[in-house]
């Protein structure tokens, strides 16, 4: 029996062994937005504008999409951990269905943004380049959907390093792809902004062709014989699916709009703060991938132990991932209060823009903690199959406490003399910070639920 102490260790290897190929996807997929950012400002600022227009539209809708499929990941993580690996086939054949219908939904609201393009009044020229982008776009959005539940699928066995191939993949697609699209390369004519979504369709295709091909070929997944036998939808089974995932895609849904009302209070007080901000949100997304990945290799780990009925593992793993983001927490933040200047400096060399930023950053750098424990404890819960309560939970800590406090210093004096985006972070800060602890209560409580009901079992058992 392996002592407390290597116990520890192993499983610190166990996490970060399923986490850091995610973080690597993330960061794959992410690098995907900022080329299409750098190659459309290259084309001109009208495309520019539009793909930053369509990207704002398109990609909550796919996150919250994609997050009702995430459900994928506990259920065959708890089948796998049960060795019940031949009912994943169902959980797989089902999700696809459910990605079918999705992705109708998807690409009837690209295909037709009229009515919100309407209401930002944008100059023709522009409007027109932005539904071209959203048009072509729509074209992957299928694929993108469907690789969504390979990627789980896969996941859910605990095989991350395969995922993180493929996303590097596509990123590496990506590039040429775009400079043939947007400038008009081999003969094809130069689409610019539209092109670049285009692109992007085709590497969504490419991502989801490589996807099932891996699934077919790898000896891990060709004895479940995953594409024979196909059933059709069965409403139970879609049914159960959509108790777990549709909370996972609304409280995604619940945080990207967050970030997205706090762009739009801000778009009054002038480009400065407008750039401050952006430049916030960019750095702090991008250190966020590192806790989300330890959050999603948690869901995979407490999924498959508790699905083998080891829930003591189980609350020894969540112990370890909480410590692990909590550590990568203060090694961030500690960075991130040393080097606000240095880290805006990257970004830009405005003196307004850098103060305001680098005060931003300092306040994103204390939050760090309270996001770290939040989104692990999330990924923790979602292993435990639980999604309905947390969702309320995120809704009450974002849309009921975090953004009418920050309204409030930011832009009222019933608190403090208005703060502008600075008492908006410190909402954001609050929020999270009632978010951590409610996450981490309820995390507590079915962590010791499922205790107790595994010993009740093995008791029932006993002759």
């Amino acid at each position: 029996m392996l002592s407390p102490r290597f116990s520890r260790r192993e499983e610190i290897f166990t996490l970060l062994r399923l986490g850091w190929p995610i973080m690597v996807a993330q960061l794959a997929q992410s690098a995907i937005s900022f080329v299409d950012t750098l190659m459309a400002a290259r084309a001109g600022a009208n495309d520019l504008a539009a793909i930053a227009l369509g990207s704002s539209l398109w990609l909550p809708l796919f996150l919250a999409l994609a997050g009702i499929l995430l459900a994928t990941t506990p259920l065959v993580a708890h089948l796998v951990g049960a060795n019940r690996e031949q009912r994943s086939r169902q959980v797989l054949q089902q999700a696809v269905w459910i990605a079918l219908l999705l992705s109708l939904l998807g690409v009837a609201l690209l295909r037709h943004p009229g009515p919100i393009l309407e209401l930002l009044q944008l100059e023709p020229r522009l409007e027109q380049t932005t539904r071209g982008y959203l048009d072509a776009i729509s074209w992957g959005f299928p694929a993108f959907l469907l690789y969504q539940v390979v990627r789980s699928y896969s996941e859910g066995f605990g095989k991350t390093h395969p995922i993180m191939r493929i996303a590097v993949l596509g990123m590496l697609c990506n590039i040429p792809l775009n400079y043939t699209l947007i400038f008009g390369k081999l003969g094809l004519p130069a689409l610019g902004g539209v092109g670049c979504g285009y692109a992007s369709a085709v590497v969504m295709w490419i991502m989801l062709l490589t996807g099932v091909a891996y699934l077919l070929r790898s000896s891990r997944f060709r004895p479940l014989r995953l594409y024979q036998h196909w059933q059709p939808p069965r409403g139970a089974v879609m049914l159960t699916f959509l108790r777990l995932g549709l909370p996972i895609g609304f409280a995604l849904l619940i945080e990207v709009s967050m970030f997205c009302v706090l762009a739009l209070l801000l778009a009054p007080l002038g480009e400065t703060v407008i750039a401050a901000n952006q430049i916030t949100i960019s750095y702090t997304g991008m250190i966020f991938m590192v806790p989300l990945s330890i959050a999603m290799a948690l869901t995979i780990r407490v999924g498959q132990l508790v699905g083998a009925g080891q829930t003591a593992a189980a609350r020894h793993a969540v112990v370890t991932g909480v410590m692990i983001t909590l550590t990568i927490a203060l090694v961030s933040s500690s960075l991130s209060l040393l080097l606000a200047e240095s880290i805006v400096g990257l970004y830009t060399d405005r003196e307004t823009i850098t103060s305001l930023a680098a005060t931003l950053i300092s306040i994103a750098a204390v939050f760090q903690f309270s996001d770290a424990l939040q989104v692990s404890a999330a990924g923790a819960l979602r292993g435990y199959k639980d999604t309905a309560v947390p969702l309320l939970m995120v809704f009450i800590a974002y849309w009921l406490i975090g953004l009418p406090v920050g309204y409030l210093l930011g832009f009222t004096q019933w608190l403090t003399p208005p703060q502008g985006a600075a008492g908006l972070w410190y909402g954001l800060l609050i929020g999270l910070s009632v978010g951590a602890v409610l996450l981490t209560t309820r995390l507590i409580r079915i962590a010791h639920r499922a205790g107790g009901a595994a010993i009740q079992k093995r008791a029932r058992l006993k002759p």
